[in-house]
This record gives structure tokens, C-alpha cells and sequence, in this order.
């Protein structure tokens, strides 16, 4: 095996686990565009909390690399040396819930002007099947003048980071790995595994890693919005969709799904990527569109429903006081990308409602810049005045604690849980 000298272009949720790992055993280079960002984990700290900081500490180095160790910078005359290139940036869709590559073709422009002849760049962000060789290489080859699989060589390997999961860490986490060539997928395949602890799959082609990627999140998405038009079916019954499920779950191979809101950087998104290309060749696939539907309509219904039990216990709507407890888009994590409670939280300002935020793990400041929501993490202020209606909307640990006679106007305040995380004999409602 050659002497890698490695560069991670991207340093997020999945380009910092992936530069902190490597650097343990090679000498890298992590770029990233976001000088706060960087400046920030340059002082030891990763505010997405998917590092630990002794972790990260343990690893930078100042200036590049010799032997092993992480060198951060935004400066790109400092990945020219490197050998091999990782891009982790994010695929995010835009407004009309279309892939949108930008970061992609970006990262591919930056890699044209530093790539060298026999480097290899493997692409770990989530894309349809295709896109690596039909949108990203031909980039790097118009900028850099060299020709691939005969100048340069890539490889796919999707990234599988589940935020805020302490148990299945990147070093834990079978990954799905190809390349160009055979020989450049077994030698992607073999770097990784210097890292990995539970091996590989080796894929037959690029276009097949990628289209693994997509399905995976496709086949949860659907799952879930099967589960999702169960509790509107069931709701319209009266019949509770928890109880429903525990129920079917006595059988051996019913598969326990729950009902929820489907946001974040995979699951909502990913499904889109795979149907514009299935409509790119001509095939409009009826059933991953209908499973997003579904899972679109859901905070539209939980405000509608909050709104509607509020109404039957006598509330008056407009200025209404409304908690919603939690914004990330999932537990015990800061993670606020696509998060779907923003949607129940603007639902139910429109029917007039005044909604406070309290999240102890998602920054005020992000959430502001993002989606326009001031939010509010001590949780002490959760008891500064009575609210009508509390709807649990994720399920941080810390909720636990809450003391809900406490922040209630007694047995009248509306408690709504989405998570099916509170004691049944408090709620009102849930999915």
C-alpha cells in the first residue's frame, strides 16, 4: 500500500469523524470553506458534538502533516500535496425539492485545481446513481486538463453517520466502498479498512454504491409513511396507532415502525435524489412521490390536531400560549438540518397561536439564521408562564425532567406527543 497523504474536503457531521479516524494513521488535511468552522475546531472543539474534543485534541497538528495527524485549513494550497481526496459536503435539496449539487460541483472545481496525475478523489456525499462520473468528474477534468481513469481515478464509498449515535461511530459502521477500476476499488476498499472495524461491501460499480445509498433512506421513508397514514386512518377511527402497533408487534415478522415527523439530512431528502433521476430517464415512480407526500402532510396534521383538541377543551386560538419542546431533528443531538418540527412550529403561528421553542441541544442562533424561529435552550424559563397547549415534539433525554403541572394550566393545557415518549395518562393525543 502506497504512502497516503490524505485530504477530507468538507469537515461536518461526516467529513470530521472520517479526518479524525484517518489521522490516527495517516497524515491529513481537513478543508473546509466555513472559516468559523474551521477556526473553531482548530481550539479543539466540534460543536456538533460527533467528536468529542479529547478526541480531536488528541489528533491536530500545526501545519501539514508528515507522518500522521490532522492539519485544519481553508487555505487550498495546502491539499496540493495530497494523493487522495475524500469530498464529504452536503447534497441539501433546494425549494422545489430538486437535488441540488452546488456544493458538489464546488468541490469539484476546488479539487480540478490541486488534483495531480495517478490521485485518487472518493465522493462520500449522497447523490442519485450517476452522478459522481456524469456531473462531478467531468468537472474536475475540464478544470484540472487531465483525463480520468487515465490520468486520475475515483471511487464512491456513502457515508452512513447517524448523528448523535454514541453506539455506531464511524469505526463501527460496515461501509459500501467501489472504484473506477478493480484495482482502484480494491485499493479504496483496503484504505478504509484500515480504519473500519466491521469491514467492507465492495461494490461492482460506482452506480451501484450510489443507488445503495439512496434506496437505503428510500425503504426507511416509505416504511415510515406507511406508519404515518396508518395514524391519520386511525385517528379518523379513534383508535389509537401505538396501541395498533404493539399489538401487530406480538407477531414474529411484523416489523415495528412509529409514526413521526421524517426530517433530516437522509431520510427526507434522499428519496428526492432517486425520483429526479427516475424522471430524468422517463419514469415517474408513483410510489417513493406518494411516501413523501405523506411524510410532508405531517406537521400540518399534528398543528391541525393540536389545534382542534385545544378547541375542544375551550381555548380560545388566537394567542394561545403553545410550547413545543424540542427543534433538532432528532433526540440528543444538535442536528437541525430539515427538521420538520420548524413546519408544526409555523402551522401553528398561522392559526394565530403564541409558540415558544425550548430545545436544550440546537443553538438559538442557528436555528434563527435558518429557519427565522427564536428558540430558547435553559430550561428553567420553561416555567415563566402557563401554557394551553405543550406538544412534544423530540425526544431529548432531558425532557424527562420536566415537570408538566408545573408549565400547565391543569388538566385544560392540550399535551400532544409526537414521539410517544410521555407517560400515556398525561397526553391528550399522539401519533
Amino acid at each position: 500500500m502506497k504512502n497516503y497523504n490524505i485530504t477530507i474536503i468538507g469537515l461536518g457531521y461526516v467529513g470530521l469523524p472520517l479526518a479524525v479516524e484517518f489521522a490516527k494513521k495517516y497524515p491529513v488535511t481537513g478543508f473546509d470553506i466555513d472559516a468559523i468552522r474551521v477556526d473553531e475546531l482548530n481550539k479543539g472543539h466540534d460543536d456538533t458534538l460527533e467528536v468529542e474534543d479529547e478526541k480531536l485534541q488528541s489528533v491536530l497538528v500545526q501545519g501539514t502533516p508528515k507522518n500522521k495527524g490532522l492539519y485544519l485549513t481553508t487555505d487550498i494550497t495546502d491539499i496540493k500535496a495530497s494523493n487522495i481526496y475524500f469530498v464529504t459536503v452536503p447534497t441539501p435539496i433546494d425549494e422545489y425539492k430538486r437535488p441540488d449539487l452546488t456544493p458538489l460541483i464546488k468541490a469539484s472545481e476546488t479539487l480540478g485545481k490541486v488534483i495531480g496525475k495517478g490521485d485518487i478523489v472518493v465522493y462520500e456525499s449522497t447523490v442519485y446513481p450517476g452522478a459522481t462520473e456524469e456531473d462531478c468528474l467531468p468537472v474536475i477534468e475540464k478544470v484540472s486538463g487531465l483525463t480520468f481513469n487515465k490520468d486520475f481515478y475515483a471511487g464512491y464509498s456513502p457515508e452512513r453517520i447517524n448523528p448523535g449515535d454514541k453506539d455506531r461511530p464511524l469505526v463501527k459502521i460496515k461501509k459500501v466502498t467501489s472504484g473506477s477500476t478493480p484495482k482502484v476499488a480494491d485499493e479504496i476498499d483496503a484504505l478504509y479498512n484500515t480504519i473500519l472495524l466491521n469491514g467492507t461491501h465492495k461494490a461492482s460499480s460506482i452506480k451501484v454504491a450510489e443507488a445503495s445509498k439512496v434506496i437505503e433512506n428510500a425503504q426507511r421513508d416509505l416504511n415510515i409513511s406507511f406508519v404515518n397514514e396508518l395514524a391519520l386512518i386511525f385517528d379518523r377511527m379513534g383508535i389509537d396507532t401505538s396501541d395498533v402497533i404493539d399489538a401487530a408487534g406480538s407477531k414474529w415478522n411484523f416489523i415495528k415502525y412509529k409514526p413521526g415527523l421524517v426530517g433530516g439530512h437522509c431520510i427526507g431528502v434522499d428519496p428526492y435524489y432517486l425520483a429526479f433521476k427516475a424522471e430524468a430517464l422517463g419514469y415517474y415512480p408513483q410510489v417513493i412521490r406518494s411516501g413523501r407526500r405523506v411524510n410532508d402532510y405531517m406537521p400540518h396534521f399534528v398543528a391541525d390536531k393540536v389545534v382542534k383538541l385545544m378547541i375542544q377543551k375551550g381555548h380560545k386560538i388566537l394567542n394561545s400560549n403553545v410550547l413545543v419542546l424540542g427543534i433538532t431533528f432528532k433526540e440528543n443531538c444538535p442536528d437541525i438540518r430539515n427538521t420538520k418540527v420548524v413546519d408544526v412550529v409555523h402551522e401553528l403561528a398561522a392559526f394565530g397561536c403564541k409558540v415558544d421553542v425550548h430545545d436544550p441541544w440546537a443553538d438559538p442562533e442557528e436555528v434563527m439564521d435558518e429557519y427565522g424561529v427564536q428558540t430558547f435552550q435553559d430550561g428553567s424559563r420553561l416555567y415563566d408562564k402557563k401554557y394551553d397547549a405543550v406538544v412534544l415534539a423530540v425526544a431529548h433525554r432531558q425532557f424527562t425532567g420536566i415537570d408538566f403541572p408545573k408549565l400547565t394550566n391543569g388538566s385544560n393545557t392540550v399535551i400532544f406527543d409526537i414521539k410517544g415518549f410521555l407517560d400515556q395518562n398525561i397526553v391528550d393525543g399522539r401519533l
